[in-house]
């Protein structure tokens, strides 16, 4: 090479390399089935390493089973950091892994179901510099813990995959782009693709598990004679009888204040108590209110100074002893608590394991949020307002509850969780019968009133159903401890304030139709649980009472 070439050439290479900090090498493409395959994704049955994948093991066709097994292999030509540095030449590794990923978009029959950008956190920084396959599990008989697995729930139950794999024959097709999030999202090219042939097996599925369940004597409510669009509640049977919703336990309806449907699932029944996690925070908002219509409480904006001593705990600081209780009610308290955030100090799942859940919460550190203007969602801030009324009421929290609000209501039959003292935990796990939830919904609907008696104030209802953070892009509104959603029905809107718990369990308040929805279920921690609940309100039981209202 001519000497001025040489120079061109070195220049050019180390202009590149010194403006691409983030360029890296990937492991060397040598194993024989990744060579022919690169840019394919192939479906095997079983787990299997790279270095033992053989063609015959590859699926063109499949017999669907959701207890059974599935995953792919992906095949790159590149590691994925130097697929993003595509989209943004000069940032550097650590820059792209945390902005982007592998985006997945699913095909059923050439129709695109779902895509989602993958979680930034999916995988490790290291693999995601050098590796250039993925073996990803997305049905595992044996429950291999994996972000595949997740991946592929939140296509098939959460965002309609199964509505899509309807029985009979279907081609579901995958495509993997890189994804960056700059001001928007930016992807690449197909990075690798393929297919199969799934025969999805139709369900023996009786008359019986389809019919409308009938409501049985001694309720304790008013039976609704309004019609009700049988043919949607068929419908919606035969889904939860073939699995298509998974894990519903109860589904309850009261409209105009009396009983429309009452329908039991997977082994629940009337005298069943529904395990609904979170929906118990509800409760103490409730409780919160009662005790300041009595007095017992002045109001939402006393500060935690007036109720501890805040010097015999760690970090504190003149905006932990400003927190209110409306900020604890409202999840925005500025504690460093965030239960969607599992680095966060204050996760719930730190404080469980604690001897004193109290002493957890009061010992957090403070962010420099203000105090009432940033949500995040923390639980044991809600166990502070359950040890504040605790320590504030006659006779303690357990009896006050069911002498103010239990007894009052007709509820004897129920169990509370409680912390290591001993306490009601009002930070979910209240457990109760279906009907006895809705009798709690149906209290709000009441504007407080049960029976002719006031039990809650009109006014701490509507301040209760108050969207505090209309600015909030990530989700639809939350008042004291009252998620605020919006369901659509064909040009209709109909917005309700929920009580809402892991699993998929709602209480649901309509604001402007009379009615009152409880769905309990155990779909516990699956990432699809309170999509599938939602749906089911929107695109089954709404419409069924909407066929009603016309």
């Amino acid at each position: 090479m001519k000497p001025v070439l040489l120079l061109i050439f070195i220049f050019t290479f180390y202009l590149y390399h010194g403006q691409n900090k983030n360029i890296v090498n990937p492991e060397k493409i040598e194993n024989p089935i990744q060579k022919n395959n690169v840019g394919k994704i192939v479906f095997v049955n079983k787990t299997i390493a790279l270095e033992n994948l053989k063609d015959s093991d590859f699926l063109t066709s499949s017999v669907f089973q959701e207890n059974g097994d599935l995953a792919i292999h992906a095949f790159f030509d590149n590691s994925l950091v130097n697929n993003l540095h595509q989209l943004e030449p000069n940032w550097t590794a650590e820059e792209l892994l945390k902005k982007g990923n592998y985006q997945f978009s699913f095909y059923v029959d050439g129709k695109l179901i779902y895509t989602e950008n993958l979680n930034t956190g999916a995988g490790t920084a290291e693999n995601k510099k050098v590796k250039t396959t993925l073996r990803i599990p997305l049905l595992s008989s044996k429950n291999e813990d994996s972000w595949g697995r997740y991946l592929w729930m939140r296509f098939y139950m959460a965002h309609n995959g199964i509505d899509a794999l309807t029985p009979g024959n279907h081609l579901l097709n995958i495509e993997i782009r890189p994804y960056l999030h700059v001001s928007t999202i930016k992807t690449g090219p197909v990075i690798a693709e393929g297919q199969i042939n799934l025969t999805v097996p139709v369900q023996n599925i009786t008359e019986q598990q389809i019919a409308i369940q009938s409501i049985q004597s001694n309720s304790g409510w008013k039976i609704s004679h309004e019609k009700i669009n049988t043919e949607i509640i068929k419908s919606l049977n035969r889904k939860i009888a073939e699995n298509r919703f998974k894990n519903i336990t109860g589904i309850v309806i009261i409209k105009e204040g009396k009983l429309l449907l009452e329908e039991y699932f997977n082994g629940s029944g009337r005298d069943s108590l529904q395990d609904t996690r979170s929906v118990g925070k509800s409760f103490s908002s409730a409780l919160t209110g009662i005790a300041i219509k009595e007095g017992y409480l002045k109001s939402e904006d006393q500060n935690l100074k007036e109720f501890y001593n805040l010097n015999q705990f760690k970090n504190n600081s003149s905006q932990k002893e400003n927190v209110t209780l409306k900020s604890l009610l409202t999840m925005s308290s500025g504690f460093d608590g965030n239960d969607e955030n599992y680095d966060s100090p204050g996760n719930e799942e730190n404080m469980y394991p604690t001897e004193n859940w109290v002493k957890f919460t009061l010992d957090l550190p403070m962010t420099e949020n203000t105090i009432g203007k940033n949500w995040s969602y923390f639980t044991a801030g809600v166990v502070l307002t359950g040890d504040i009324l605790d320590k504030t009421v006659p006779q303690g929290l357990k009896n006050y509850a069911d002498k103010k609000l239990f007894h009052p209501l007709g509820i004897t039959n129920y169990k509370w969780q409680f912390t290591p003292q001993q306490k009601p935990s009002l930070a979910g796990g209240l457990r109760m019968r279906a009907l006895d939830f809705a009798k709690f919904g149906q209290l709000y609907k009441n504007n407080g009133i049960w029976n002719g008696k006031t039990i809650l104030t009109q006014d701490w209802i509507k301040k209760s159903f108050t969207n505090y953070f209309t600015d909030n892009p990530d989700f639809e509104g939350y008042g004291y401890l009252f998620w605020r959603k919006v369901y659509t029905v064909g040009n209709n809107n109909y917005e309700a304030f929920q009580s809402s718990g892991n699993g998929g369990n709602k209480i649901i308040i309509f604001t402007k139709i009379p009615v009152v929805i409880v769905i309990t279920a155990q779909a516990y921690n699956k990432p699809y649980a309170h999509q599938q609940s939602e749906k089911i309100v929107q695109d089954y039981l709404l419409p069924a009472l909407k066929m009603s209202n016309e």
